[in-house]
C-alpha cells in the first residue's frame, strides 16, 4: 500500500529490528580455515577486497589467522573466551579465604554487640538504673 505525499508516492518503511546488545562475532577454526582457503584462492585485483566485504571481516582478522596457521596452532584458530582466566585455588587458599570471611562475620557481630551495649547503658542512664559495675580489662 503506498501514500501520497504532496503528489509523491512514499512507501511504507519496513521496521528494522535491533538487538539491544551488539553480540561479537565468533569464527570456529573450520570457518577460518575456510576463510583462508578462499582468500589464498583470490588470484584477480580487487578479489580479496570484495571477499573481505562479502564476510564482513577486516583484513587484520586475515593477517593474524595466517600467522597463526603459518605456526601451525590449529587451536590458535578456535575463538578464545574474553576475560582473565579463572584462578584456582589450592586448598590452603581456599580454607585461608573461608577464615577470612568468618573472621568479617564476627567482628561485624562483636561491633553490633557493642553498640547494643551502649545504648543499654544510656537508657539505663536515663531511667536512672544503677548497673553493676564490672571489671574491664582494656
Amino acid at each position: 500500500m503506498t501514500a501520497s505525499v504532496m503528489g509523491v508516492d512514499v512507501l511504507p518503511v519496513a521496521e528494522v529490528e535491533v538487538s539491544a546488545k551488539a553480540a561479537r562475532r565468533r569464527f570456529t577454526a573450520e570457518e577460518k580455515s575456510q576463510i583462508l582457503d578462499e582468500v589464498d584462492a583470490c588470484t584477480k585485483p580487487g578479489e580479496i577486497g570484495a571477499l573481505l566485504r562479502r564476510k564482513g571481516i577486516y583484513s587484520s582478522n586475515i593477517h593474524r589467522w595466517r600467522w597463526a596457521r603459518k605456526r601451525r596452532e590449529l587451536e590458535a584458530l578456535a575463538p578464545k573466551k574474553r576475560g582473565p582466566s579463572a584462578k584456582v585455588l589450592t586448598a590452603l587458599e581456599r580454607e585461608c579465604q573461608e577464615l577470612r570471611k568468618a573472621l568479617a562475620k564476627a567482628e561485624a557481630r562483636a561491633k553490633r554487640a557493642e553498640a547494643v551495649i551502649e545504648v543499654q547503658k544510656k537508657v539505663s542512664e536515663i531511667l536512672g538504673i544503677q548497673l553493676p559495675s564490672t571489671d574491664e580489662v582494656t
